[in-house]
């Protein structure tokens, strides 16, 4: 069952119920009822979850028989993945002038002995 994307993928991400739905289904396809047993809270508060992240297009839906399974779309995060990058490439180069900080005590430290 398919639904055309309607909402912002930044909004879905944002809640740690929804994350953490993901994380389960990313790990393998499951049923609703599998995924509410995994939460302290009302099934409709899931379904409301589920809904959104289907409106993200991050999941879908899929009738076999009787029950509906829920699988991860994983394309969708590359928009988060693509507006991190920037970030991400600074954090490195942060890194990279520490480790170049420490390796200069380093040298310091052994040049004094």
């Amino acid at each position: 069952m398919a639904i055309q994307a309607r909402r912002d993928v930044f909004q879905a991400i944002a809640d740690p119920t929804r994350r953490q739905i993901m994380g389960l289904v990313a790990r393998e396809r499951m049923n609703l009822n599998a995924i509410a047993d995994n939460f302290e809270m009302s099934r409709p508060a899931i379904s409301q979850h589920i809904k959104i992240l289907m409106e993200c297009g991050l999941l879908n839906i899929k009738q076999q028989g009787r029950e509906r399974y829920c699988e991860v779309e994983l394309q969708p995060l590359t928009e988060v993945a693509d507006w991190m990058q920037p970030f991400i490439k600074m954090l490195e180069q942060r890194f990279d002038r520490l480790d170049d900080v420490l390796n200069q005590m380093k040298t310091d430290k052994k040049s004094k002995k």
